[in-house]
Protein backbone atom coordinates (compact mmCIF):
# COMPACT_ATOMS: atom_id res chain seq x y z
CA UNK A 1 0.00 0.00 0.00
CA UNK A 2 1.46 3.66 -0.98
CA UNK A 3 0.59 6.50 0.59
CA UNK A 4 1.11 10.38 0.00
CA UNK A 5 1.80 13.32 2.10
CA UNK A 6 2.16 16.95 2.24
CA UNK A 7 4.41 19.33 4.12
CA UNK A 8 5.12 22.87 4.70
CA UNK A 9 6.94 25.33 6.44
CA UNK A 10 7.33 28.93 6.73
CA UNK A 11 9.70 31.00 8.83
CA UNK A 12 10.59 34.50 9.47
CA UNK A 13 14.06 35.68 8.46
CA UNK A 14 16.04 38.12 11.26
CA UNK A 15 19.47 38.91 12.12
CA UNK A 16 22.00 37.17 14.13
CA UNK A 17 20.75 33.88 13.66
CA UNK A 18 22.23 30.95 11.25
CA UNK A 19 20.41 30.07 7.75
CA UNK A 20 20.40 26.58 8.02
CA UNK A 21 18.88 24.57 4.89
CA UNK A 22 18.50 21.25 4.54
CA UNK A 23 20.86 20.79 7.30
CA UNK A 24 23.25 23.13 5.44
CA UNK A 25 24.65 26.54 7.05
CA UNK A 26 24.09 29.22 4.30
CA UNK A 27 26.25 32.16 4.09
CA UNK A 28 23.58 35.02 4.64
CA UNK A 29 23.14 37.88 6.55
CA UNK A 30 19.98 36.75 8.44
CA UNK A 31 18.76 33.56 9.54
CA UNK A 32 15.61 31.49 10.38
CA UNK A 33 13.73 32.66 13.61
CA UNK A 34 11.97 29.55 15.16
CA UNK A 35 12.28 27.24 18.63
CA UNK A 36 14.92 24.88 16.89
CA UNK A 37 17.30 25.72 13.60
CA UNK A 38 14.30 26.83 12.00
CA UNK A 39 15.55 24.36 8.63
CA UNK A 40 12.31 25.27 7.08
CA UNK A 41 13.35 22.67 4.00
CA UNK A 42 13.29 19.38 6.74
CA UNK A 43 9.98 20.96 8.90
CA UNK A 44 8.38 20.49 5.04
CA UNK A 45 10.24 16.89 4.61
CA UNK A 46 9.14 15.78 8.26
CA UNK A 47 5.39 17.15 7.69
CA UNK A 48 4.93 15.11 4.63
CA UNK A 49 6.45 11.99 6.00
CA UNK A 50 4.17 12.33 9.45
CA UNK A 51 1.31 12.89 7.00
CA UNK A 52 2.02 10.18 4.81
CA UNK A 53 1.77 7.62 7.86
CA UNK A 54 -1.26 9.61 9.34
CA UNK A 55 0.71 10.43 11.80
CA UNK A 56 0.62 14.44 13.49
CA UNK A 57 2.41 17.06 12.58
CA UNK A 58 5.91 18.45 13.49
CA UNK A 59 4.70 20.64 16.27
CA UNK A 60 3.34 17.68 17.95
CA UNK A 61 5.99 15.57 18.15
CA UNK A 62 8.28 18.24 18.89
CA UNK A 63 6.47 20.87 20.60
CA UNK A 64 7.88 24.04 20.49
CA UNK A 65 7.44 24.41 24.74
CA UNK A 66 9.92 21.53 25.29
CA UNK A 67 13.48 22.58 26.07
CA UNK A 68 14.94 19.31 24.82
CA UNK A 69 13.98 20.96 21.45
CA UNK A 70 15.48 24.14 21.75
CA UNK A 71 18.14 25.08 18.94
CA UNK A 72 18.02 21.34 17.46
CA UNK A 73 18.99 20.21 14.30
CA UNK A 74 16.02 19.94 12.51
CA UNK A 75 18.20 16.86 10.79
CA UNK A 76 17.79 15.49 14.31
CA UNK A 77 14.56 15.64 14.26
CA UNK A 78 13.94 13.99 10.74
CA UNK A 79 16.03 10.94 12.04
CA UNK A 80 13.21 10.68 14.47
CA UNK A 81 10.51 10.92 12.40
CA UNK A 82 12.22 8.26 10.05
CA UNK A 83 12.25 5.88 13.30
CA UNK A 84 8.35 6.51 13.84
CA UNK A 85 8.10 5.36 10.51
CA UNK A 86 10.33 2.40 10.41
CA UNK A 87 8.19 1.49 13.63
CA UNK A 88 4.75 1.76 11.58
CA UNK A 89 6.66 -0.61 9.04
CA UNK A 90 7.20 2.23 6.14
CA UNK A 91 9.64 3.01 3.48
CA UNK A 92 10.24 5.84 1.75
CA UNK A 93 9.99 5.59 -1.92
CA UNK A 94 10.48 9.34 -2.75
CA UNK A 95 10.41 12.86 -1.48
CA UNK A 96 10.10 16.00 -3.77
CA UNK A 97 10.61 19.40 -2.41
CA UNK A 98 10.80 23.18 -2.77
CA UNK A 99 12.39 26.25 -1.47
CA UNK A 100 11.16 29.36 -1.93
CA UNK A 101 13.13 32.12 -1.16
CA UNK A 102 14.22 35.49 -2.55
CA UNK A 103 17.74 35.54 -1.43
CA UNK A 104 20.40 33.88 -0.80
CA UNK A 105 20.64 31.80 -4.68
CA UNK A 106 20.70 28.67 -3.07
CA UNK A 107 21.48 26.91 -6.39
CA UNK A 108 25.10 25.87 -5.07
CA UNK A 109 23.34 24.36 -2.19
CA UNK A 110 20.55 22.09 -3.31
CA UNK A 111 23.30 18.96 -4.17
CA UNK A 112 24.52 19.00 0.03
CA UNK A 113 20.87 19.27 1.13
CA UNK A 114 19.48 16.53 -1.17
CA UNK A 115 22.35 14.28 0.65
CA UNK A 116 21.43 15.31 3.76
CA UNK A 117 18.08 14.65 3.69
CA UNK A 118 19.06 10.90 1.95
CA UNK A 119 21.41 10.71 4.58
CA UNK A 120 18.92 11.45 7.71
CA UNK A 121 16.94 8.78 6.66
CA UNK A 122 19.13 6.41 4.96
CA UNK A 123 17.91 6.03 1.64
CA UNK A 124 19.34 6.70 -2.10
CA UNK A 125 19.89 10.30 -2.38
CA UNK A 126 18.14 9.56 -5.75
CA UNK A 127 15.15 9.07 -3.91
CA UNK A 128 15.30 12.65 -2.96
CA UNK A 129 14.63 16.03 -4.96
CA UNK A 130 15.69 19.79 -3.70
CA UNK A 131 14.43 22.66 -5.88
CA UNK A 132 14.48 26.15 -5.25
CA UNK A 133 13.00 29.08 -6.55
CA UNK A 134 11.99 32.85 -5.75
CA UNK A 135 7.78 34.30 -5.05
CA UNK A 136 8.80 37.00 -7.93
CA UNK A 137 8.89 39.89 -4.90
CA UNK A 138 5.60 38.97 -4.14
CA UNK A 139 4.93 38.68 -0.07
CA UNK A 140 6.59 38.25 3.26
CA UNK A 141 8.83 36.04 0.81
CA UNK A 142 8.97 38.35 -1.58
CA UNK A 143 10.23 41.25 0.16
CA UNK A 144 12.80 38.82 1.56
CA UNK A 145 11.27 38.62 5.50
CA UNK A 146 10.54 34.49 5.44
CA UNK A 147 11.59 31.66 3.72
CA UNK A 148 9.12 29.00 3.21
CA UNK A 149 9.38 25.42 2.08
CA UNK A 150 6.99 22.33 0.14
CA UNK A 151 7.69 19.17 0.36
CA UNK A 152 5.82 15.70 -0.98
CA UNK A 153 6.28 11.97 0.27
CA UNK A 154 5.49 8.90 -1.29
CA UNK A 155 5.92 6.00 1.31
CA UNK A 156 4.81 2.29 1.35
CA UNK A 157 4.26 -0.33 3.31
Amino acid sequence: MSRIGIGYDIHRLIKRRKLILGGVDIPHNKGLLGHSDADVLIHAVCDALLGACAQKDLGVHFPPSDSAYKDISSIKLLKKVNSILKRLKYSISSIDTIVVAEEPHLGPFKEKMRKNIAQALNISSKKVNVKATTSEGQGAVGRGKAICAYAIALIKK
